[in-house]
């Protein structure tokens, strides 16, 4: 396990934070940019010793401090029986419909199918070196039902419009599966997971303030106590009282808004809280980069980390896909030289 990393996880300050990036093993780095000539996304994915490669690939080349399990989030949606492809983006022959819920999935069946992702973090914890620490993640709930029913675009959704075999899908079906894939994952060798639920934003706020996130609480957040860091685009989860987040017990968040972090940050909490550089700045030409990493890391100069619980200095949402490595490789350098200087 990795020192930062472990400091992160047990709530104890230090000056120089551990870093991670969402999509760190992707579409902007050459090592990956090389295995896709030769297999197709799924391949890298479904085959645990090439889900390995491509995990530790930016971890060789780029020093990252932690290394996630390469998948995708969409994977649980094949238990229903839908058809999906990438190109390079996600591709459904079929979605979900009503009489769907009425499906039976078993437990054997989850297990059977999501195997692979097992397989490649067992794999991915042997191949690391003993210095780093290795997540894995799943979808939120209503980000990987929001793609079956092809509502990923909608702005807004009310779910009692949608029909009643909605919340049957997504609380009776969905959560049973995520909740045997965190298991899976975390016994495979996984540090935590994260849930990413980026499409919660969707969710008219009393709704998701006062069912929806209940729900993952009782059933997910609680059963994984300590083991779940959660991110959504839903603001106002990250606008609650803190006393609700730290009842939610859970390992940390991923603060996904462009202002109000450093308060975030200084809030007493028993939670690790992740962020908050732009991928849009990562992507700038190096000059105009550099010009928005000074102002990040000024704006933290003002944080006393010795009394910050807890910090991961990364994104506030993946690494876009044509992102120079360069940014990437002295984004890592100069953060971990300025807090040293800092300390």
């Amino acid at each position: 396990m990795n020192d930062k990393f472990k400091n992160v996880l047990n709530g104890t300050p230090q000056p120089i934070p551990p870093i991670w990036f969402m999509r760190q093993a992707g579409r902007y780095h050459s090592h990956y940019q090389k295995l896709r000539k030769k297999y197709s996304f799924e391949q890298l994915c479904k085959t645990p010793e090439l889900a390995t490669e491509v995990a530790c690939g930016p971890i060789l080349d780029f020093d990252y401090d932690v290394a996630i399990l390469f998948s995708d989030i969409l994977f649980p949606l094949e238990l229903f029986g839908l058809d999906l492809s990438y190109n390079p983006g996600p591709v459904f022959g079929n979605y979900l419909q009503p009489g769907d819920e009425n499906k039976t999935i078993s437990v054997d069946k989850i297990q059977e199918e999501l195997s692979f992702q097992s397989e490649a973090i067992a794999l991915t914890r042997k191949a690391l070196p003993d210095n780093k620490s290795l997540v894995g993640f799943v979808g939120g709930p209503w980000t990987i039902l929001s793609y079956g029913l092809n509502t990923k675009n909608e702005d807004k959704i009310a779910i009692s419009a949608i029909g009643n075999h909605v919340e049957k899908l997504l609380y009776d079906h969905l959560f049973p599966i995520l909740k045997k894939n965190i298991e899976m994952q975390l016994n495979a060798g996984a540090e935590i997971v994260y849930i990413f639920d980026t499409n919660s934003i969707q969710l008219e706020k009393r709704y998701f303030l006062d069912y929806y996130i209940n729900k993952i609480k009782n059933e997910l957040f609680l059963t994984f106590e300590k083991k779940i860091a959660y991110f959504s685009k839903n603001q106002s989860f990250y606008n609650q009282e803190i006393s609700k987040i730290n009842d939610m017990r859970l390992a940390g968040v991923v603060y996904s808004g462009d202002i109000g972090f450093n308060d975030f940050l200084m809030t007493k909490r028993d939670f690790f809280v992740q962020g908050n550089f732009s991928p849009n700045s990562l992507l700038k030409p190096h000059d105009d980069y550099l010009h928005d990493f000074e102002l990040f890391v000024d704006s933290l100069k003002s944080v006393n980390m010795s009394q910050v619980p807890g910090w991961i200095c990364s994104l506030n949402h993946g690494v876009l896909p044509k992102t120079p490595e360069d940014n990437v490789r002295h984004f890592i350098n100069a953060i971990r030289n300025e807090f040293s200087l800092m300390d």
